[in-house]
Parts: structure tokens; C-alpha cells; sequence
């Protein structure tokens, strides 16, 4: 199957779309898109367990290397100050995974902003179609009631008016005959008439989800951003209160970071399965949704609703409604040409006959003008197009902007243990706190002073 016109899979798409799968049971699972299926919800449900694995591991490693650095330290003579040698270099290197951090955070942004555009562009394009569907609808309902409403008033009083003349009377059952006919082929045009499965509905649920992903990462991104540069401003000021307090903080953001990588990788594995092959999942999900399945008459294989927005399906036409569209603009044609016979042979005839003549003229040419809306309505080309744009939006610009998630949750994860690591022993360093080494001998509240004082007064 082809992919539509302005999309072609990326290289990213076809290596996320490589990648083993497999369930509970470290059984292989298809790579075919297919989130109704137990065994692909295990297989994506596999791939967020292994970022609770490399939690688990980081806090393990975490561990042992403070209990080492705290139990296997040899002690220093006793009356020494000096600090431990690596020192210096404990603390640069916290520094330097703390400012790796900040320029993860850089990318968090950039792709937490690149994943909103996507799903934009991803909700424009449904809202397009959707517009698209119920203006087709509209038009089809509005011209099939008034040409019901011309056959059962307009013909009828012709009928009754020309009685008299038999081959007058033949032309106008003909003219309501093809009426009939054209009011038929319209309704098979109101495909989208009383499907559950609304664009409307699918795009305002993915802007409330995204609404809330949205500041969902931007409220962690700001939470990692205060700890990197409070932990930093802790290490200038050698605060060894704010240097725990953010130690602590740091630890809560590692979870997160490796919760959010794990969510991340789900859904860029997922979404790169329905990229590979889009086509294939959307037409089996309408015609789950529809019930349509046989009904295309060129491809009986084919959901004929989703004909306008899949090309390149095996033996497609460049239109599926060409058929109906060009018997109906025949049968237009046949009812304007005999209503002109009848008005040369009747009026003068059966002055009567006018006004429901001219009264079927407007009928027609204002079901001549929905008609040519339809034609334009029903074009492949804008449905193709709103199709296109929603595959872009959701397969490059979110695809991306969650490789760039992906990559700044990784690099998160990574600053954060190595900070986790550092930061014990840094702080270890800070001068201790000596309230009477930091007194001024001048300062009258000073208890050696205050001694003096007493002193110098018993003496006088």
C-alpha cells in the first residue's frame, strides 16, 4: 500500500520499527501497529519496565559506590584537617554533570516544544477534515430535501395540470423519475452521516491529553532546572544544608526522569509501528468503527469510506465518488432539458403549468450549485492533503520531538547519578562550622571578652 502524497517514513521510523519486540514471556511480538492486541501492549509495557530496570539499577549502583566511599575510606591521622585527596576533583566533576544536566534541560524544551507543534499541526488537520466531512453532509441533506420537496409538490401539480396531454404527462414521471435517481446516488455521498468515529472528537481528546503533557514536562524541565542551579549554588556558597536538601531533591528527579524515559520510549516505539504503515491501521480501524468493509463497489476489499483518503490502493481511481457524481450531473441534465420541453410545450398550452415550472427552475439550479460544491467538497486532493498534514505532524514533528525528550530524560538520568554520587563526598569537605572560631575579638558579645570585662571591673 502507497503512503500518501508529502510523507514518506523517516530513517528514524524504520530503525525504532527494527527493533525486537516481545511480551511477558520474552516471546517475539509482530512489529505491526496494533494496540488492541494483549501481547503488543506487553511488548510496549516490556519496554517502560526496562526504564524501572535501569532505576533500579542506578539506585543500586548509587548505593554501593557511597557505601564504599564511606566504609572503606581509610581514616586520616587523628588532629588533621587537610582534605582528602580527589577532593577537588569530586566536586568539578558534580559540577560538570550538574551543567550537563542544564544543557539536557535545553534540549527537554526544544523537544517538549517540537512534540506540541506536532500534535498542532497533527488536531489542525482532523479539525480540516472534520470541517470537510459535515459540509458534505450538509450539502447532501439540504439538496436531497429539496429535490424530495419538488417531487412531491412541483411534479405532482404538473401531473395534475397536464392530465389532459398523455406525452406531456410521460416527460414529467420522467423528469421525477430521474429527481429520484439523483436524490439516490446523493445519499451515497453523506458517507460520514451517523459514524461514531468523529475527527471533531479524536482531535479536541488529543489537545486535552496534550494540554496536560504539555505542562506536565514543563513543570519537570523548571523542577530540574531550580535543583541544578540551587545544588550549584550550594557547592559556591559550600551551604552544606542546601547541598542535602537538594541532594534529596535530586533523587526525586532521578525517579522522574527515568519514569518520563521509559513513557518516552513507549510511545516512540508505538508510534514509529503506525508510521511504517499508516494506511493499513486506519482503514482496519474504520472499518471496525464503520461496518463498512464491502461497500466500494471499485474495490470490494476496501472500505469505500476511507477510499478519498488512502491513495494508491491496488486498482484505485483517481476518484471513488466519480461514478455517482457523474450520474447524478447526467440526471441533472435530463431534468433540465425535458422541464425546457415541457415549458414550450405546456405553457402555452396550460398557462398554470408556469409557476411550478419556474418554481423546479430554482430547485434546480440551486441543487446545481450544491452539486458543484460537492464536486469541489469531494475531491481527493483536499482529503489527501488533510490526511498528509496529520501524518507529518504526528510521524516527524512528535516523533522527533520525543527523540529529543528521550535524549534529554537520558542525559538527566545520568547527570542526576553522577551528582547522587558527588555530592555526599563534597559536602564532606566544607570546612566545619565553628561558632567561636568566627568571632570577632572586638565584638562585645564574645564570651572571652565578656570575661575580660568582668574581670577588669572585680579589679577596680
Amino acid at each position: 500500500m502507497g503512503t500518501p502524497p508529502g510523507y514518506r517514513p523517516s530513517a528514524w521510523v524504520h530503525l525504532l520499527h527494527q527493533l525486537p519486540r516481545a511480551d511477558f514471556q520474552l516471546r517475539p511480538v509482530p512489529s505491526g501497529f496494533a494496540p488492541q492486541e494483549r501481547e503488543y501492549q506487553q511488548a510496549l509495557l516490556l519496554v517502560v519496565a526496562l526504564a524501572g530496570l535501569g532505576l533500579g539499577l542506578s539506585l543500586i549502583l548509587i548505593a554501593a559506590y557511597l557505601i564504599r566511599v564511606c566504609c572503606c575510606q581509610p581514616p586520616g591521622p587523628p588532629g588533621t584537617k587537610s582534605p582528602p585527596p580527589g577532593g577537588g576533583c569530586v566536586t568539578w566533576s558534580c559540577i560538570a554533570a550538574l551543567l550537563i544536566g542544564c544543557a539536557g534541560i535545553g534540549i527537554g524544551f526544544y523537544g517538549n516544544s517540537e512534540t506540541s507543534d506536532g500534535v498542532s499541526q497533527l488536531s489542525s488537520a482532523l479539525l480540516h477534515a472534520n470541517h470537510t466531512l459535515s459540509a458534505i453532509d450538509h450539502l447532501v441533506l439540504e439538496t436531497v430535501e429539496r429535490l424530495g420537496e419538488a417531487v412531491r409538490t412541483e411534479l405532482t401539480t404538473l401531473e395534475e395540470v397536464l392530465t389532459q396531454r398523455t406525452e406531456l404527462v410521460a416527460a414529467t414521471r420522467g423528469a421525477r423519475r430521474q429527481a429520484e435517481a439523483v436524490t439516490q446516488q446523493l445519499q451515497g455521498l453523506a458517507f460520514w452521516q451517523g459514524v461514531p468515529l468523529s475527527p471533531l472528537q479524536v482531535a479536541e481528546d488529543v489537545s486535552f491529553v496534550e494540554e496536560y503533557r504539555w505542562l506536565a514536562y514543563v513543570l519537570l524541565l523548571l523542577l530540574q532546572l531550580l535543583v541544578c542551579l540551587f545544588t550549584l549554588l550550594g557547592l559556591a556558597k559550600q551551604s552544606k544544608w542546601l547541598v542535602i536538601m537538594m541532594t534529596v531533591m535530586s533523587l526525586v528527579v532521578l525517579v522522574l526522569s527515568w519514569g518520563s524515559l521509559g513513557l518516552e520510549a513507549a510511545t516512540a516505539v508505538g508510534l514509529s509501528d503506525f508510521c511504517s504503515s499508516p494506511d493499513t491501521y486506519v482503514l482496519n480501524l474504520t472499518q471496525e468503527e464503520t461496518g463498512l468493509g464491502s461497500g466500494d463497489p471499485i474495490n470490494p476489499g476496501t472500505p469505500w469510506i476511507l477510499r478519498p483518503l488512502c491513495p494508491a490502493l491496488p486498482g484505485a481511481v483517481s476518484n471513488p465518488f466519480q461514478q455517482r457524481l457523474t450520474l447524478s450531473q447526467r440526471a441533472l441534465a435530463n431534468i433540465h432539458s425535458q422541464l425546457q420541453g415541457l415549458e414550450r410545450e405546456a405553457v402555452p398550452h396550460f398557462p398554470s403549468a408556469q409557476k411550478p415550472l419556474l418554481s423546479l427552475e430554482e430547485t434546480l439550479n440551486v441543487t446545481e450549485g450544491n452539486f458543484h460544491q460537492l464536486v469541489a467538497l469531494l475531491h481527493c486532493r483536499g482529503l489527501h492533503k488533510d490526511y498528509g498534514a496529520a501524518l507529518r505532524g504526528l510521524c516527524e514533528d512528535v516523533l522527533e520531538g520525543l527523540l529529543f525528550l528521550l535524549l534529554f530524560s537520558l542525559l538527566s538520568a545520568g547527570a542526576l547519578a553522577t551528582a547522587l554520587c558527588s555530592l555526599p563526598r563534597a559536602w564532606a569537605l566544607f570546612p566545619p562550622s565553628d561558632d567561636y572560631d568566627d568571632t570577632d575579638d572586638d565584638d562585645p558579645f564574645n564570651p572571652q571578652e565578656s570575661k575580660r570585662f568582668v574581670q577588669w571591673q572585680s579589679s577596680i
